[in-house]
This record gives C-alpha cells, sequence and structure tokens, in this order.
C-alpha cells in the first residue's frame, strides 16, 4: 500500500501518523507546501499577545520528528499541482529547484485546508495589511508590534478577530474591530453576544458593527486609512483581515472530485471523495451537520484531527465513520468566554426546524463559596421528544466544563430529561449540588410537561397590550425594571391576586428566572394564565432595544 497525504497540519499529520500505526509495511509520503508540517495554528493570536512567549512552542511537531518515529517520507515546500486519476499519480513541483515529479498512490488523502478571505477593494494588498493564518504571517504580525505600533483596525469580528483583538490590547495597541453584521462572533445568536460586546467595549476597543471596509488608502507617513461604509474613516498602524476562509480545493476541482456550492469538496461518512480511493479531511471538506443532518463547512481543529484518522482507518481497511461536526466551539474576549455547540436557533429557524428554548443564568459553582462568577446559557431543545438541540455560554469560569457536557448531551441523542437526572462532580469550589447543566434540564423539563410554561421577551416586546408582572424585590425593581411591569414581590403575591385579570395572559420575570417559577406555580394554581419569561430581567437586557 502507498499513500499519499497532500497537506499537513491537523488534518494531514494526524492522517499520516495513523497510517504508520495501521501498517508498519505501508509507503507513506507527506507533501506540504510550507516549510512547517504541522504547527498550532489555534495558538497564533496569543503568540503575537506574548501570551505565548516561545515561538517554537507552536511547533507540533517536525518534518524530522515524522521521520524518525513514523519513517514517513516528508516532502515541505512541495506543491501538488495536479491529480491524474486515471493513471492514480498525482503531479508534485518542488518550490525551490521548480523540478515536477509524478508520484503514484493507491490511495490519496487531500489536506489542503482553506486560504484567509482577502476582499478585492482598493488597499486590500498594501504591505501592512494582513491576514493570519500561517507562521510566516503571525512572524510579521509579531514583528510589526515588537516595533511599537499604537493603533490597528482588525476587520471580521469572528474566531481570529476577537483573539487577535485581545492580543493587540494587552500589548498596549489602540485597537478598532469592524464586523460587517450587527453582532460579533456569527456562530452564536444574537442576543448571546451582548456581554461579548460589552466587555470589548469596556477594554478600549472601537467596535463597529453593521459596516465595513470599503477601502484603505495609504498615508504618507507610513500609516493606512481605512474607509468604512459607514463613513467613518481611521488612520493605523496595521489592519488586519480576519473575514473568514474558504475551502483550498482547486486541485480537486481540477481533478473533477465532487464540490459542494460554497467549494468545499464533498465527502461520505468515510471521509472518501467521489473518487473512493481520494479522500479529503479538514477546513476543505464539506460534511453532514450532526444536529440537522444537512451539509456543512466547519473549520475547527478538532474534527479535522478525527476526519484524518478516520481517512486512514478506511483507507487501511477500517469502517470506522464520521458521525458529522456539531460546531462545538469556544472564544475568549478578555475576561468574557463564550461557547457555543449544534444548532444556534438562527439555523432551526433557516432549516423550518421545530424548536424550544430556554435561558438561565446560575453560577459557575456554590454561590456561598468565594469567587462565583455567573454566566448565561441558552438552551435549544426539541419540543416533542426533548432531544437536546444546540448551547450557547456566555461567563467566565466554568464555560467550558458546562458547554463540553453539553456537547457529549447532544452527541449522545439525549434530552432535556436526561439532564435533570445526570450526576456531575460536585464540591463547593467546583460546582453546585444542582449543577447549571441539571438546573437547565429542571426548566427545560418543565417547560415539556407544562409544570412551568414559558415565553420570551421578544414576544413582550412586540405586544403593546402585554400585562407584565415584575415579581422582585422593591429595590431590584426600582435599580432598573420592563417599562410597562407591574410592581408584585413574589413573598406577597399571594395577597394580590386581586390586582390581576384571569381573563387575559400575563407575563411573569424575576432577575434570573427562579423567583417567576414560583410565582408561575402560584398563579397556575390559583386560575391565570400566566407564563414565565425565561431567564428573567438579565434575559431582558441582552433583548431589550436600548440594551437595558
Amino acid at each position: 500500500m502507498k499513500l499519499v497525504v497532500v497537506g499537513g497540519v491537523a488534518g494531514g499529520a494526524s492522517a499520516a501518523a495513523r497510517a504508520r500505526r495501521l501498517s508498519e509495511s505501508a509507503e507513506i509520503v507527506l507533501i506540504e507546501r510550507g516549510r512547517y508540517v504541522s504547527f498550532a495554528n489555534c495558538g497564533l493570536p496569543y503568540y503575537i499577545g506574548d501570551e505565548i512567549k516561545q515561538r517554537e512552542k507552536l511547533i507540533v511537531t517536525t518534518p524530522q520528528r515524522l521521520k524518525d518515529r513514523f519513517r514517513v517520507d516528508v516532502r515541505t515546500q512541495t506543491n501538488a499541482i495536479e491529480i491524474l486519476r486515471s493513471e492514480k499519480k498525482i503531479k508534485l513541483q518542488n518550490q525551490e529547484t521548480g523540478e515536477t515529479v509524478l508520484e503514484s498512490y493507491d490511495k490519496l488523502i487531500l489536506s489542503p485546508g482553506a486560504a484567509p478571505l482577502r476582499p478585492v477593494f482598493p488597499g486590500h494588498d498594501l504591505p501592512n495589511v494582513y491576514t493570519l493564518r500561517t507562521l510566516e504571517d503571525v512572524d510579521r504580525i509579531r514583528t510589526l508590534v515588537d516595533s511599537g505600533i499604537r493603533s490597528a483596525v482588525v476587520v471580521g469580528a469572528g474566531f481570529i478577530g476577537l483573539e487577535v483583538v485581545e492580543n493587540l490590547v494587552h500589548r498596549g495597541v489602540q485597537t478598532s474591530l469592524v464586523q460587517l453584521t450587527d453582532q460579533v462572533l456569527g456562530t452564536m445568536d444574537k442576543e448571546m453576544t451582548v456581554p461579548i460586546e460589552r466587555q470589548i467595549r469596556e477594554r478600549g476597543v472601537q467596535l463597529f458593527l453593521g459596516t465595513t471596509a470599503n477601502r484603505i488608502e495609504p498615508m504618507v507617513d507610513g500609516k493606512v486609512k481605512v474607509c468604512l461604509d459607514c463613513g467613518t474613516e481611521i488612520v493605523t498602524d496595521m489592519v488586519l483581515l480576519g473575514i473568514g476562509v474558504r475551502p483550498e480545493s482547486q486541485l480537486a476541482v481540477q481533478a473533477g472530485l465532487e464540490v459542494g456550492p460554497r467549494g468545499g469538496i464533498v465527502t461520505n461518512e468515510f471521509m472518501q471523495t467521489s473518487d473512493p480511493d481520494i479522500y479529503a479531511v479538514g477546513d476543505a471538506v464539506e460534511v453532514e451537520d450532526f444536529v440537522l443532518k444537512s451539509r456543512a463547512q466547519i473549520a475547527l481543529a478538532g474534527p479535522a484531527n478525527r476526519q484524518g484518522r478516520i481517512a486512514a482507518d478506511h483507507a487501511f481497511g477500517r469502517s470506522i465513520s464520521y458521525r458529522g461536526t456539531q460546531g462545538t466551539s469556544i472564544v475568549r474576549a478578555f475576561a468574557c468566554v463564550a461557547a457555543a455547540t449544534g444548532a444556534t436557533e438562527r439555523t432551526l429557524i433557516r432549516c423550518n426546524v421545530a424548536y424550544e428554548k430556554v435561558y438561565l443564568h446560575p453560577a459557575h459553582h456554590a454561590g456561598y463559596y468565594p469567587g462565583a462568577q455567573g454566566m448565561s446559557i441558552k438552551l435549544l431543545f426539541a419540543p416533542d421528544s426533548g432531544k437536546v438541540l444546540g448551547a450557547q455560554i456566555v461567563g467566565g469560569e466554568g464555560v467550558d466544563k458546562r458547554i463540553d457536557v453539553l456537547a457529549m448531551a447532544i452527541h449522545a441523542g439525549m434530552t432535556v430529561f436526561d439532564l435533570e437526572e445526570v450526576e456531575l462532580a460536585y464540591a463547593p469550589q467546583f460546582g453546585s449540588a444542582k449543577d447549571p447543566i441539571n438546573m437547565a434540564g429542571f426548566i427545560a423539563s418543565g417547560v415539556l410537561r407544562g409544570d412551568h410554561p414559558v415565553a420570551h421577551w421578544s414576544q413582550v416586546i412586540s405586544d403593546p397590550d402585554a400585562i407584565v408582572v415584575d415579581v422582585r424585590d422593591p429595590a431590584e425593581y426600582s435599580a432598573g425594571h420592563y417599562p410597562r411591569a407591574i410592581p408584585l414581590p413574589v413573598d406577597r403575591l399571594r395577597c394580590s391576586l386581586d390586582q390581576l385579570p384571569k381573563d387575559k395572559p400575563i407575563y411573569v420575570y424575576c432577575q434570573v428566572g427562579q423567583r417567576g417559577y414560583i410565582a408561575t406555580r402560584i398563579l397556575l394554581q390559583h386560575g391565570f394564565a400566566v407564563k414565565n419569561l425565561s431567564g428573567g430581567y438579565k434575559a431582558y437586557q441582552l433583548v431589550a432595544p436600548t440594551g437595558g
């Protein structure tokens, strides 16, 4: 068996190493167009910010290590320029000498990755306009930051954009962040990004939403001027474009392999392309969305690693299949951590999938133990079975732990009833006896059982006749409340029932939802048509037209 792998980093290097573990006799060739066969893409922003101080820490493995440990024929600075499928050969070109050779293969794994999008507007190719994808990119940016630049503009507020902004601010660089849509972090629903945007602004970053750059002009002093659609002009030392990536699928297209409408190489559950002897993995491929069962392109390191292993397994006769990508991700923006898994509400609506949702705002560990930090959780689930469809969490400590539990719940096909019962580790410095995961299950299960009917603030805000009752204490009400809310504290609610109509829908809320739940149970049993506003006043502050 001769296996040729095109592209290293997460997918390709994993495939080559896995192939050797499966077969000592196979001939394995790894082709990489860059000088580095495997490096930590996700660590690049933190090298800019000097959180990672040693550049060599970014090198995951070297060509020599792959040769010595796995007996892989590694050829760096080599381009794969054509696949001759009928001959089962691939044409390679050495970048240094220009020499081309034909390499035969029995099985071929493509891991070409994705390239940063660089919009074609005037000035996009000026010397101090950068993208961040490779070690060479980070070397150029780090050198510029080390030289003492004072300002930067980041265009694009996805993972890379947010991480670069955080690290530039850590280095004392005055930074502006520009995003075409009306929110940062498009992998989450809009209301869940409000705390992230608040954190960004509090750190002195100028945040421009709903606009983008339409040209960049050079200045006489070596700076550039970034001109935005909204009319704002920003003079700066550096621009970083982080507006997304496109699959590097040209080699597959030239070979006549099937690609999707967005350029992703189409693969089956074994990572095979439309040619059964050619596999594709990583950021360049189109796979199945685990929750929605539709086709998707999701560029994440974890899935790329697993895809590389599965492609190698199948090439050597094993039938392990890829189960799909559910998009589990996490990012830090200063003191704010944002994480998501599974479907968002936006994608469920677009795909016409029925769903229910709840919000909750628990602490990450027992409130009586010092240092408890709050988090906001949005849980999406099927209204019939209660199957967990997606989750998003924003907070500080403990977000990573809870999103991983929910990611596993989705992968296992669990329901919100399962979340009620799941047993998680507890000590006061780590969690609560009723963990946030259990609390999400209690709330969602109560909705499905009819014990706890909920409504959402979007319904109330759009209904001028809605009767809204604030069941918090008077001091909380005075500190801020929904404009049309009637104050009736939950502890005095039973004495105030005559103040509420039984012939109209009533919506109750507290600060985060628990007292609203108690009020809902009281009013339901006294014959009122009542719903608890999910997530309470804290959720209102996320969706209020003026930001609460």
